[in-house]
Protein backbone atom coordinates (compact mmCIF):
# COMPACT_ATOMS: atom_id res chain seq x y z
CA UNK A 1 0.00 0.00 0.00
CA UNK A 2 1.11 3.58 -0.60
CA UNK A 3 1.01 5.74 2.75
CA UNK A 4 -2.13 7.13 3.10
CA UNK A 5 -3.50 4.26 2.58
CA UNK A 6 -5.12 2.58 5.51
CA UNK A 7 -7.90 0.79 6.66
CA UNK A 8 -10.16 2.43 8.46
CA UNK A 9 -12.62 1.79 11.19
CA UNK A 10 -16.00 3.70 11.92
CA UNK A 11 -17.27 4.06 15.05
CA UNK A 12 -20.27 2.15 15.15
CA UNK A 13 -20.09 -0.22 12.17
CA UNK A 14 -19.18 -3.64 12.25
CA UNK A 15 -17.95 -3.54 8.67
CA UNK A 16 -14.18 -2.18 7.93
CA UNK A 17 -13.65 -0.19 5.09
CA UNK A 18 -9.78 -0.26 3.95
CA UNK A 19 -9.18 2.10 1.12
CA UNK A 20 -6.05 1.80 -1.35
CA UNK A 21 -3.76 3.07 -3.88
CA UNK A 22 -1.13 0.46 -4.87
CA UNK A 23 2.07 1.83 -5.95
CA UNK A 24 1.40 0.75 -9.20
CA UNK A 25 -0.94 3.37 -10.15
CA UNK A 26 -1.03 6.62 -10.30
CA UNK A 27 -1.14 9.63 -7.61
CA UNK A 28 -4.93 10.68 -6.65
CA UNK A 29 -6.09 14.46 -6.46
CA UNK A 30 -7.84 12.67 -3.08
CA UNK A 31 -9.48 10.01 -3.36
CA UNK A 32 -8.60 6.22 -3.52
CA UNK A 33 -8.83 4.08 -6.35
CA UNK A 34 -9.71 0.50 -4.46
CA UNK A 35 -12.46 0.82 -1.47
CA UNK A 36 -13.25 -2.54 -0.10
CA UNK A 37 -15.96 -3.48 2.98
CA UNK A 38 -15.56 -6.52 4.25
CA UNK A 39 -18.66 -7.00 5.58
CA UNK A 40 -22.44 -4.88 6.66
CA UNK A 41 -25.48 -3.62 5.03
CA UNK A 42 -24.99 -1.05 1.96
CA UNK A 43 -27.53 1.84 0.59
CA UNK A 44 -26.98 2.78 -2.89
CA UNK A 45 -28.70 6.17 -2.91
CA UNK A 46 -30.36 7.64 -6.04
CA UNK A 47 -28.70 10.00 -7.91
CA UNK A 48 -28.87 13.06 -6.04
CA UNK A 49 -30.11 16.18 -8.13
CA UNK A 50 -30.06 19.96 -7.47
CA UNK A 51 -33.86 19.75 -6.82
CA UNK A 52 -35.33 21.35 -3.87
CA UNK A 53 -37.71 19.94 -1.81
CA UNK A 54 -41.15 21.44 -4.13
CA UNK A 55 -38.88 19.62 -6.78
CA UNK A 56 -37.83 22.84 -8.29
CA UNK A 57 -34.35 23.52 -10.28
CA UNK A 58 -31.89 25.36 -8.35
CA UNK A 59 -29.34 27.36 -9.27
CA UNK A 60 -30.37 27.20 -13.58
CA UNK A 61 -27.08 27.86 -14.98
CA UNK A 62 -24.80 28.13 -12.24
CA UNK A 63 -22.37 24.81 -11.34
CA UNK A 64 -21.55 26.45 -8.33
CA UNK A 65 -25.34 26.46 -6.50
CA UNK A 66 -26.19 23.22 -8.42
CA UNK A 67 -23.02 21.63 -6.22
CA UNK A 68 -23.95 23.57 -3.17
CA UNK A 69 -27.94 21.93 -4.08
CA UNK A 70 -26.87 18.49 -4.64
CA UNK A 71 -24.40 18.93 -1.25
CA UNK A 72 -27.67 19.89 0.43
CA UNK A 73 -29.61 17.14 -0.58
CA UNK A 74 -26.90 14.24 -0.51
CA UNK A 75 -26.49 15.28 3.20
CA UNK A 76 -30.15 14.63 4.04
CA UNK A 77 -30.12 11.69 1.98
CA UNK A 78 -27.40 9.99 3.85
CA UNK A 79 -28.74 11.15 7.51
CA UNK A 80 -31.86 9.42 6.59
CA UNK A 81 -30.07 6.10 6.75
CA UNK A 82 -27.65 7.46 9.65
CA UNK A 83 -24.84 7.68 7.73
CA UNK A 84 -22.11 10.10 7.45
CA UNK A 85 -19.87 11.32 4.23
CA UNK A 86 -17.00 9.29 5.81
CA UNK A 87 -19.84 5.89 5.43
CA UNK A 88 -19.89 6.56 1.40
CA UNK A 89 -17.95 3.81 -0.35
CA UNK A 90 -18.47 4.69 -4.18
CA UNK A 91 -18.93 8.03 -5.76
CA UNK A 92 -19.77 8.89 -9.77
CA UNK A 93 -20.06 12.88 -10.61
CA UNK A 94 -21.92 13.64 -13.68
CA UNK A 95 -21.40 17.19 -14.61
CA UNK A 96 -23.34 18.20 -18.24
CA UNK A 97 -20.38 19.70 -20.00
CA UNK A 98 -17.48 19.06 -22.47
CA UNK A 99 -14.94 21.44 -20.35
CA UNK A 100 -12.47 19.73 -18.49
CA UNK A 101 -12.44 23.06 -16.14
CA UNK A 102 -15.85 22.25 -15.50
CA UNK A 103 -15.07 18.91 -14.08
CA UNK A 104 -12.56 20.58 -12.02
CA UNK A 105 -14.82 22.80 -10.48
CA UNK A 106 -17.73 20.72 -9.60
CA UNK A 107 -14.84 18.13 -8.08
CA UNK A 108 -13.35 21.22 -6.01
CA UNK A 109 -16.40 22.21 -4.12
CA UNK A 110 -18.01 19.17 -4.05
CA UNK A 111 -14.78 17.78 -1.77
CA UNK A 112 -14.39 21.38 -0.28
CA UNK A 113 -17.69 21.25 1.04
CA UNK A 114 -19.71 19.49 4.15
CA UNK A 115 -19.79 16.41 1.93
CA UNK A 116 -16.03 16.24 0.97
CA UNK A 117 -15.10 13.24 3.07
CA UNK A 118 -17.34 11.10 0.76
CA UNK A 119 -15.12 11.53 -1.82
CA UNK A 120 -11.82 10.24 -0.40
CA UNK A 121 -13.20 6.76 -1.78
CA UNK A 122 -13.59 5.19 -4.96
CA UNK A 123 -14.87 8.32 -7.14
CA UNK A 124 -15.45 8.37 -10.94
CA UNK A 125 -16.18 12.33 -12.18
CA UNK A 126 -17.73 12.08 -15.98
CA UNK A 127 -18.58 14.84 -18.53
CA UNK A 128 -21.97 13.87 -20.17
CA UNK A 129 -23.83 15.44 -22.96
CA UNK A 130 -27.37 15.44 -20.91
CA UNK A 131 -29.04 15.06 -17.44
CA UNK A 132 -32.55 14.28 -16.27
CA UNK A 133 -33.75 17.45 -16.06
CA UNK A 134 -34.01 20.72 -17.86
CA UNK A 135 -31.25 23.15 -16.93
CA UNK A 136 -29.26 20.39 -14.87
CA UNK A 137 -25.34 20.66 -14.80
CA UNK A 138 -24.89 18.40 -12.01
CA UNK A 139 -25.77 15.09 -10.45
CA UNK A 140 -23.78 12.91 -7.94
CA UNK A 141 -24.76 8.98 -7.37
CA UNK A 142 -23.26 7.78 -3.94
CA UNK A 143 -22.89 3.70 -2.38
CA UNK A 144 -23.02 3.70 1.22
CA UNK A 145 -21.53 1.35 3.89
CA UNK A 146 -24.22 1.53 6.48
CA UNK A 147 -23.20 1.97 10.27
CA UNK A 148 -24.57 -0.72 12.37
Amino acid sequence: MRPGSKPVKLAGMTAKITRINPEQLHGTPGYHHITVVEAGRTAYLAGQCPLDRSGSLVGSGSLEEQVDQVVVNALAALAAVDAEPEHVVRSVIYVRSDDRDDLGVAWRRLTDSALGPAFTTASTLLGVAQLGFTGQLLEVDLTVALPD
